[in-house]
């Protein structure tokens, strides 16, 4: 498939294709609180950082986006907060005004129709070149390993399961890998993603009635549903990998 992968700072006017990605993800993840700290921001100060393929046969709809954000960090482990931690820390730079150092990766999402066809391992290596054309020296992603299927397999043995080439077993780490990551350590609530009831309810279509784990479909580990309390918490695990430039 050829594609053209362009940042929003070369094409400001491809912003409302970032939209035109409905189902993408499972509804519960849109709501994680900390999104908005991002998303709503991305296209006005991160565009460097924001990508879109295109088919240049098709160009009114893009076959992928990526997110990345540039900040600091001086620590020498990655937060065990992931995801959530890196928006965080992100807008807290920005409007600090302090010069980022390294650039995470936030999300790569393909159409399922252009699935199976390399464009995510492209995405990535766009997104690789554009950190490095940048100044910055590494690329750390908290990776979302969703080809684990058994939400009470703890991430910290899923992560380092291998195939018999030595690849992991999982396709998106695998992905990273094969474009010179390595896999640093788990970020054990990368996401947390709280809700009522009522909530977990529309965002799922089960019934969150009993008091305990409930498991979702596509989530990586239990939701813990509290009745009495009203109220049901997703805690996500994602996996640190690290890519030098």
């Amino acid at each position: 498939m050829h594609l053209e992968i362009v940042t929003l700072a070369e094409r400001p006017d491809l912003v409302p294709l970032l939209d035109d990605f409905d189902g993408a993800w499972p509804e519960f993840m849109t709501w994680d609180p900390m999104a908005a700290l991002y998303y709503a921001v991305a296209d006005r100060h991160y565009p460097e950082h924001v990508f879109l393929a295109l088919d240049p046969a098709a160009p009114a709809r893009a076959v992928a986006r990526a997110y990345s954000v540039p900040l600091h960090w001086t620590q020498d482990t990655l937060p065990p907060g992931g995801w959530d931690r890196i928006v965080q820390r992100a807008s807290i730079n920005r409007l600090a005004g302090t010069t980022p150092n390294l650039v995470s990766a936030l999300e790569i999402c393909v159409r399922p129709e252009a699935r199976g066809a390399g464009v995510s391992a492209r995405m990535l290596a766009a997104m690789r070149d554009n950190a490095r054309r940048l100044g910055f020296t590494e690329l750390v992603a908290p990776v979302r390993p969703n080809g684990k299927r058994d939400p009470d397999q703890p991430m910290r043995e899923y992560a380092y399961q291998v195939r018999d080439d030595g690849l992991p077993v999982d396709p998106w780490l695998r992905v990273h890998v094969r474009a010179g990551g390595r896999i640093d350590s788990v970020a054990p609530r990368s996401m947390t993603i709280p809700g009522t009831l009522a909530e977990w309810r529309s965002w799922t279509g089960l019934p969150f009635d009993r008091t305990g784990p409930v498991h979702v479909p596509q989530a990586l580990a239990p939701v813990w549903c509290d009745v009495a309390q009203d109220h049901a918490v997703y805690v996500e695990p994602n996996v640190w990998v690290r890519h030098s430039l």
